[in-house]
């Protein structure tokens, strides 16, 4: 079972995709899985778990539409691949917490944000420092901070 059924919301924005649910909280179990490098199964499943963001993926990952099916039948993901995989499906995690319902999350990912320029968050997960954006307002949202 993944943390994010577990999680005290009930928030459900991955499921279980085949990864251990400590991946999301304890940064040893983060870089032990990003060294190990994540199977292209598990990029399937949670590409498939997120339904219509299959384009986030795409840009992160800098491919097409036919080269990603061919992600999906590596063993391992490089270190790198490995690493921006996770962090991003870590930010789906986090923010699917934050707002304690997967639905409600999925449309504020997709919504113009102005805390982010107007940006829609989810167009912003492509680089490391989008993401940091996105969780830097995730934590403002979440300690009730509107300035």
């Amino acid at each position: 079972m993944d943390l994010i059924e577990q999680d005290n919301s009930g928030t459900r924005m991955l499921g279980d995709i085949g990864l251990p649910r400590d991946v999301y909280a304890d940064q040893v179990a983060f870089i032990r899985a990003v060294r190990e490098g994540l199977s292209g199964r598990v990029l399937q499943r949670a590409i498939n778990a997120l339904r219509g963001d299959r384009d986030v993926f795409v840009r992160l990952l800098e491919t097409d539409s036919g080269n990603l099916h061919r992600l999906y039948k590596r063993k391992a993901l490089g270190r790198a691949q490995s690493e921006e995989v996770l962090d991003t499906l870590k930010l789906y995690v986090e923010t699917g917490q934050v707002f304690g319902d997967r639905d409600i999350a999925q449309e504020w990912l997709h919504s113009e944000v102005r805390a982010l320029n107007g940006s829609r968050p989810i167009d912003l997960f492509d680089t490391f420092t989008g993401r940091e954006m996105v969780r830097d307002v995730l934590g403002k949202i979440e300690f009730g901070e509107f300035s």
